[in-house]
């Protein structure tokens, strides 16, 4: 399974178990957009098969466990 980096927009803000997800911070997920959507619907930006530029994201990067979201 592919990991990828999910990016938010501006007014994209998701918690989810307690765990915030905004423009400040990358989502690093298996199977790439089909998870995203599962978890953020269409509220997210931009995914990417490399780590981003970091600069723009000062949270750094959240890794989700699926495992541990759909438990």
């Amino acid at each position: 399974m592919k990991s990828t980096y999910i990016t938010f927009g501006q007014e994209h803000k998701h918690i989810i178990q307690g765990i915030t997800f905004d423009r400040n911070c990358v989502a690093l997920i298996d199977n790439g957009r089909e998870t995203a959507f599962l978890l953020f619907g269409d509220k997210w930006a931009f995914e990417y098969k490399d780590k981003p530029d970091m600069n723009f994201f000062p949270r750094g990067i959240i890794e989700i466990k699926l495992e541990i979201i759909y438990a």
